[in-house]
């Protein structure tokens, strides 16, 4: 049996049609309310012709890696139901969803969606005057729906207004549509880390299940029948709080994992920003069993708050940190605050799925996330991609993921190759991360080998940065690094060399830098050097400039 998203969610919800699926704010969705809702969203993608490329062609997947058969819908929204619903919904009508990053200029909001070769976009009132500035440069755009998210935004032109759009339209799906669902059906999700401009990562959603989440039995073998993911969801329990934005790939990951679970998805109040009292009242409140967060500038907050007030989260048993690594003395600091939490760091990637974990609690010592327990498909190769590394070996070689991965980047058969190559003719993904594989078994994560600098859990692309900032006239050359920060576990700083006599400060430089790029990736301090140095060959001496922003107390 192939696994498939949206069979798997209707299995579970004919199972235990009562149970909270959904909690935010005032809501409370059951599985059969989200059920519901979700075949509404998948009818009114199929009455605008979405689904299946080519009006439901259900021929064989294309077989280069970077192509896609299926529409594309983008979600461009803050946390609420309306994100899980949609993507649910997409899945349905046999259509493909895909996170945007709601920080976007209009620029770079236009790249991914045009990258996408976007048909469909639900999206919240609030960015609909980003939208409609880029709405003209897509070529492929059938359908606007506007979520009302409090902001008092008028429909855009052409927009349907989502709850009337799911309002108006039939739940009962056809019946060959159900039949169709198939785990060739794709699951996308769009990520700069190892790829500087945003790339799309395309899996089979039989292998994201099984690679990224970890659908397998206890065993490490593969489902048979559905039914045993039901049985498995019948008993329920898991209350999984996704504190990250959905648009980031962990926490909608945490998400799916829940459900697929059986369990029960709670969305804290506030989604614009980062509220601590909050997402842990949230957790008392709705005694939530498990928290994701991302790394040190998520626990920071979390361990000020609950020294400052007690909160009654007995029910709370883990603490998960997906996309940047938790600090030990930040682990040490949450397993006393919450007595019996165990803290997961989640070693994994958009292009890899589940490398490993590795966990704090119930007597284990805190650790700065190396020693990693690999999952079963998880190696290391060596550097020269030419074997697997065994156990013990003092070469530092590249982690791997072997045969459930994804079929390539869309849009890109270069980096596709690159990143996705077939050893001993089986395919793996090798998405940049240095490592050791210990005697013991356990992975030593050195880092990622690029200039992929991940800050607070959002990965910045040095060369973006730079030739945003070039843009100020007064910029003669700029190198961005990463320097440690105990906040956001890794901060963006530019080594800048400005013209002779240039009066240009910090914010004067991320004013102009701020017109292309987002505001997150703008450079937390600036060192202003007489000369930038580059290697003999013109590219960026990046280990000089990481010395000169590590060596500056510079800082805005």
């Amino acid at each position: 049996m192939e696994l498939n998203l949206a069979a798997s969610f209707e299995a579970i919800a004919r199972e235990v049609p009562e149970r909270d699926c959904l909690v935010w704010r005032d809501r409370r969705l059951s599985w059969a309310d989200v059920d519901d809702r979700s075949r509404r969203l998948a009818a009114v993608l199929r009455g605008a012709g979405l689904g299946i490329a080519d009006a439901g062609r259900a021929g064989p997947v294309p077989t280069d890696g970077w192509r896609s058969h299926q529409d594309h819908v983008a979600l461009y929204l803050l946390n609420g139901t309306e994100y899980l619903e949609a993507m649910l919904g997409a899945y349905k009508a046999r259509a493909v969803p895909f996170n945007v990053n709601y920080r976007y200029v209009a620029d770079e909001l236009a790249y991914v969606l045009a990258d996408a070769g976007t048909r469909a976009i639900v999206y919240g009132g609030r960015f609909a005057s980003t939208l409609a500035a880029v709405r003209d440069r897509l070529d492929r755009l059938e359908l606007l729906l506007q979520v009302d998210d409090g902001s008092g935004a008028p429909l855009l032109d052409g927009a349907v207004d989502y709850e009337e759009a799911l309002a108006a339209a039939d739940p009962a799906l056809p019946a060959d549509l159900v039949a169709s669902w198939s785990g060739d059906d794709q699951y996308m999700v769009y990520t700069g880390g190892t790829t500087g401009a945003p790339k799309g990562v395309l899996w089979r959603q039989a292998d994201f299940l099984v690679a990224a989440l970890g659908v397998r039995r206890r065993d490490g073998s593969d489902y048979e029948h559905i039914d045993e993911i039901v049985e498995r969801a019948r008993g329920g329990g898991l209350r999984a709080l996704p504190a990250p934005p959905f648009m980031h790939g962990a926490a909608h990951w945490n998400a799916i994992s829940a459900w697929v679970a059986g369990g029960t998805v709670v969305i804290q109040s506030d989604v614009e920003h980062l509220d601590p009292a909050d997402v842990l009242a949230t957790c008392e409140r709705e005694r939530v069993t498990s928290l994701l967060i991302v790394g040190d500038a998520f626990a920071l907050p979390l361990i000020e708050e609950l020294r400052r007030h007690r909160y009654d989260l007995s029910s709370l048993r883990h603490l998960m940190t997906g996309g940047a690594v938790l600090g030990a003395e930040r682990k040490a600091a949450l397993t006393e605050l919450v007595p019996g939490l165990t803290v997961v760091d989640v070693l994994g990637s958009s292009e890899t799925g589940r490398h490993g974990v590795a966990s704090t609690g119930g007597g284990r010592e805190p650790s700065e996330g190396s020693g990693f327990r690999p999952s079963t498909t998880t190696v290391v190769l060596s550097a020269d991609l030419d074997r697997t590394l065994a156990p013990g070996d003092p070469e530092v070689g590249w982690l791997a993921q072997r045969g459930r991965v994804p079929r390539g980047y869309l849009n890109d058969p270069d980096k596709t190759r690159a990143t996705f190559p077939t050893l001993g003719g089986v395919r793996h993904a090798v998405a940049g991360d240095r490592a050791r594989l210990r005697a013991d078994g356990t992975i030593e994560l050195l880092g990622r080998d690029s200039v992929t600098i991940n800050s607070g859990g959002e990965k910045i692309f040095a060369e973006e940065v730079e030739q945003a900032l070039k843009a100020h006239p007064d910029v003669v050359d700029v190198v961005v690094v990463g320097r440690p920060s105990e906040r956001w576990g890794s901060e963006v700083v530019a080594v800048v060399q400005l013209r002779p006599g240039s009066d240009a400060d910090a914010d004067t430089l991320r004013e102009a830098a701020g017109r292309t790029i987002a505001r997150y990736k703008l450079p937390k301090a600036v060192v202003v050097v007489d000369r930038v140095e580059r290697n003999p060959n013109g590219k960026a001496n990046y280990r000089w400039a990481s010395e000169r922003a590590r060596g500056s107390s510079a800082s805005a």
